[in-house]
């Protein structure tokens, strides 16, 4: 027997976005369903690595420069074929909704994609509707819909994140062009004025003499 997608709305729980900021009071205001489950969703980071060019090596050494934003691409489907509402009023303005900044924000706002539990939260990226079904008066009842968040994390919350080098264990460290001895001790020791253990370390006499693709030893902080 053929099901048709709406009889799947009431099955299992039903994927949504919610609205995070601006704090909405009204359960249903912040909600913004997905008329059915996706069938899978993508969740894809990237790294940025700064290749150190060093006369004589065949490949250069990589040289951690930061991370990138997390992303998460679903594709879900609208459906109002049952009733024959319209399903841009009925579902997809919500969600274009979403890309526009909030007065009170300036800013497009944060929402949190929940399947069943908070899978993932960010703002909306990219929204791409695709109109699959239709009256015979041309009102849309199918939407095709493909989602992109960007990973939102506030820069507080960031920073309260466990360090992820570690003053207490021995390491070394590439020297790119810009870099200064108290630039290096921030980033690796999150202690901008512990400079003098590198240049101790490394028997450096001028803070200044910094050569890119120098290797440097990082020492452990006593």
């Amino acid at each position: 027997m053929s099901v048709s997608p709406v009889s799947f709305a009431s099955q299992g729980a039903l994927a949504r976005l919610e609205i995070v900021r601006p704090v909405i009071a009204d359960e249903r205001a912040r909600r913004i369903p997905l008329r059915f489950n996706p069938t899978d969703y993508k969740l894809s980071k990237a790294n940025t690595f700064a290749e150190i060019t060093i006369p004589g090596l065949e490949t250069p050494p990589l040289q951690y420069v930061r991370g990138g934003s997390e992303t998460l691409s679903v594709q879900a489907l609208v459906d109002t074929s049952d009733t024959l509402e319209n399903v841009r009023t009925t579902y997809v303005d919500a969600l274009r909704g979403l890309m526009r900044p909030d007065s009170r924000e300036h800013a497009p706002p944060v929402v949190r994609f929940v399947w069943d539990e908070a899978v993932f939260t960010g703002v909306l990226e990219k929204l791409d509707v695709n109109y699959v079904l239709f009256r015979p008066d041309g009102v849309p009842l199918r939407a095709q819909l493909d989602v992109t968040l960007k990973e939102f994390r506030p820069a507080a919350q960031q920073v309260a994140d466990p360090p992820r080098s570690s003053p207490t264990v021995e390491k070394s460290y590439v020297v790119r062009r810009g870099d200064t001895l108290s630039s290096i001790s921030a980033a690796v020791y999150r202690r901008p004025d512990a400079w003098r253990e590198l240049a101790r370390a490394n028997g450096i006499s001028d803070p200044r003499d910094l050569t890119p693709g120098r290797v440097l030893t990082v020492p452990r902080l006593p």
